[in-house]
């Protein structure tokens, strides 16, 4: 009896996996064959769960007639950079809060965490007029600044609980051996602490690859456009692209899923290690 439970809540669990595995993957596999679908296909009022008839010619027209090759560049200079200041900010921050005590401290935490409460449609405003007057406006480092400083308040709170995990001995013990603070931190610390720096970095740079509003409302050039508002400009008044916006929508996973590909180990356990010691 006690086997046949055990039997068929192991099935259940299997089928719970397998149902919310499918609901994940199911607008992935619908964006790939709807961008190998030509356009009467697409629209087409018959539901297709397979191509009837493949065609490229969306890819084509993806990097053929757009701009989608400085979309990409654009994307990438700007999350690759989002995400390296915002680890090296949280990085040195977390380390604070994690090893430092100090009046306000708590108020610190706090004030960060209810930062993430506040949405970023309020301080849009603000800080157009601000970037207009030093001249950050159509500029890809004033979008970077933007993501910087919307990812490190989770950021920062996330390294810290990933310096929390490390026993403070291991840096007793190099200051010991004639080690400074800042040379026991890279030295010792960091490299212990390599799968929660990957998480942190991976965690910026999806939010600065994915956001969308701030590139729409502080970039007016095509040429400082990011892949999000170059798919979005495939939306017409009267018409929409639907073909060559998927074809982009998947070129602009490859990238993700490149970098998760490879460092999914690291993401893993660090964000496991961050959640049970934080």
């Amino acid at each position: 009896m006690i086997l046949n439970q055990r039997a068929f809540l192991s099935i259940v669990r299997v089928c719970t996996l397998i149902f919310f595995l499918l609901m994940v993957l199911l607008p992935f596999y619908w964006l790939l064959i709807t961008s190998l679908k030509p356009r009467l296909d697409i629209l087409t009022t018959d539901i297709q769960y397979w191509p009837k008839h493949f065609t490229f010619d969306n890819y084509r027209v993806l990097w053929s007639s757009s701009s989608f090759d400085v979309f990409l560049k654009n994307s990438i200079l700007v999350s690759l950079g989002a995400g390296l200041f915002t680890t090296c900010f949280a990085i040195l921050g977390g380390y604070a809060l994690a090893r430092y005590k100090f009046r306000g401290k708590s108020m610190a935490v706090y004030g960060l965490l209810l930062t993430q409460m506040i949405p970023g449609v309020m301080v849009m405003i603000p800080t157009a007029i601000l970037f207009s007057k030093i001249g950050l406006m159509n500029n890809l480092g004033g979008l970077v600044m933007i993501y910087i400083v919307g990812n490190i308040p989770f950021c920062l709170i996330l390294m810290r609980s990933f310096f929390d995990r490390i026993p403070v001995d291991l840096e007793e013990a190099a200051l010991i051996d004639g080690c400074s603070k800042l040379r026991a931190l890279f030295r010792v610390v960091l490299p212990i602490m390599l799968p929660g720096i990957v998480a942190t970095f991976v965690f910026a740079f999806i939010g600065a690859w994915n956001e969308l509003l701030c590139a729409i409302m502080f970039i007016s050039s095509d040429e400082f456009k990011t892949i999000p508002v170059g798919l979005s400009m495939f939306v017409q008044n009267y018409d929409v692209n639907w073909g060559v916006m998927t074809a982009g929508a998947v070129m602009a996973l490859i990238p993700s899923l490149v970098m998760f590909a490879i460092v999914q180990r690291f993401v893993v356990e660090g964000l496991t290690d961050g959640a049970v010691k934080g």
